[in-house]
């Protein structure tokens, strides 16, 4: 990647602001991140070396644009039409921009920008609901070709399926805070989020854990030089197709204690069998109440991500329905929380079968009461 910043120095807007490393890296020289100055490297775009060659170069990858800064700042605004120009000219770069402010983009857009520029990639950040619920809609409304969402420094749980449910949102980036005042970052919290994108079918990258990371309820303090490593060593970054998650390491609950959670949730322990469904069992015996459960499993469960995911269960109408809503195997999602296995991998035979015993030992116990 590359990195063009034609302007430093920006004005906190969101809590997301709070510990902006720009600010934390220029009072460590002395320096004042709030007062916004044009960089030496403003017409980096075109610059060209000895050779003739521009200094910035497709082969090395993605331009990161205005990152100590943020390219619609109001106090760029007189500068922001020549870097508009340098961008429509440099058709051969990739460029990425990230934006706090994304209720100035129609303002601030070139003349000439219409449905936008092929090789433009604006990414709107949210690090709460609050400004994902706020910045979202105006992002989606926006003229804009290629979407992101950035979620970094990730604060709290969020929900954006309505978003990602409109096909405009091409990638989703989340992480957590770097700093020595970081603001933990939770793994359910990730996962979550990972989650909603796998049933969008949308690429989702875990970036990194922050200095203050939270699994399974414990605090770690992640060195800075391992916070990205970290993440990546997880698996848990996604992109549809690719079996990515199959790296994932995970461990199966115990069943002793998965039952003892299932019969102390008040959601789960509604299911019962019928007096009808413990008819049909003996009508059809447990062999080909099993046939049963393994073809579900195979149909509904096991693909990367099965059709109506989180809606492909019926609540009623066979014993295994009702097994699979009474030990949380119902969706995929159910069957990450409660039973650890990664959303977005194909099931393999091994975790079919524990699934479907799984719901045989629920049948069973019903059965016999």
């Amino acid at each position: 990647m590359s990195l063009w910043n034609p302007w430093h120095g920006c004005h906190k807007t969101s809590q997301g602001c709070a510990n902006c490393y720009v600010y934390r890296r220029d009072e460590s020289i002395g320096k004042d991140a709030g007062v916004v100055t044009k960089t030496g490297d403003y017409d980096l775009p075109l610059r060209k070396n000895r050779y003739g060659e521009y200094r910035l170069s497709p082969d090395d990858g993605v331009v990161f644009t205005c990152m100590t800064s943020d390219f619609f700042l109001e106090d760029a605004d007189e500068w922001r039409k020549a870097c508009w120009e340098m961008i429509r000219f440099r058709t051969d770069l990739s460029f990425h921009i990230i934006t706090k402010r994304i209720e100035r983009f129609e303002q601030c857009m070139p003349p000439d920008w219409r449905d936008g520029w092929d090789h433009v990639t604006i990414c709107c950040t949210c690090e709460n609901q609050e400004m994902a619920d706020r910045r979202l809609p105006v992002f989606l409304s926006l003229p804009i070709k290629h979407r992101e969402i950035i979620s970094e420094p990730m604060l709290e749980g969020i929900n954006i399926e309505k978003y990602l449910a409109t096909g405009l949102i091409e990638h989703v980036t989340c992480g957590g805070e770097s700093g020595d005042n970081a603001r933990p970052c939770d793994f359910r919290w990730i996962t979550e989020l990972r989650r909603q994108c796998v049933r969008a079918g949308v690429p989702f990258y875990f970036k990194q854990t922050g200095a203050k990371f939270i699994k399974d309820g414990k605090l770690y303090h992640i060195d800075r030089a391992l916070q990205m490593a970290q993440a990546k060593k997880s698996g848990y970054s996604y992109t549809p197709g690719e079996g990515s998650a199959d790296a994932i390491v995970y461990r199966l609950p115990d069943r002793k204690r998965l039952f003892e959670r299932l019969a102390a949730s008040t959601f789960r322990n509604r299911f019962h069998l019928s007096e009808k469904d413990k008819e049909y069992i003996s009508d059809k015996g447990m062999d080909v109440i099993r046939k049963h459960a393994e073809d579900f499993v195979a149909k509904r469960l096991a693909p990367e991500n099965p059709e109506n995911d989180g809606k492909q269960t019926p609540m009623r109408g066979h014993p295994v329905f009702i097994a699979q809503h009474a030990s949380a195997c119902c969706c995929r999602s159910c069957l990450e929380k409660w039973h650890n296995i990664p959303s977005g991998k194909v099931l393999t035979d091994a975790e079919q079968k524990y699934v479907t015993d799984v719901l045989m030992e629920w049948i069973t116990r019903e059965y016999q009461k």
